[in-house]
């Protein structure tokens, strides 16, 4: 059973795109095993609506930033906005405002 689907908005692809293949193959592993788990190790809500898909590679832990698009009532949605490799424990402000921002254009969008 999958509890959500994931769809990739631009800078979220861009920055996969930037990758290794393993590191690719790593991170849709990860979000296909959080669609059908729902394991808070892998997809965790930070704040205000904004949730974190969290994938390590390597020494590295990579975040995508994500938000849910629950308006369609058969589909479930979640909107991965960007990503990055985190450098410090908490994830920067910073990205979360700039999902933030990423959303409010995304809903802004569909209204017309």
């Amino acid at each position: 059973m999958k509890y959500f689907e994931t769809r990739f908005l631009k800078e979220a692809n861009e920055f996969i795109a930037s990758l290794d293949a393993k590191a690719i193959k790593k991170i849709l592993y990860n979000i296909d095993l959080a669609e059908q788990t729902n394991d808070p190790k892998l997809f965790k809500k930070l704040r205000d609506d904004i949730w974190a898909f969290r994938i390590r590679i390597g020494n590295n832990q990579v975040r995508l930033l994500a938000f849910w698009d629950k308006s369609d009532n058969n589909n479930t949605l979640v909107f991965a906005t960007h990503g990055f490799i985190k450098k410090v424990d908490k994830v920067p402000a910073n990205e979360i405002e700039r999902a933030k921002n990423i959303k409010k254009k995304y809903f802004e969008s569909k209204k017309k």
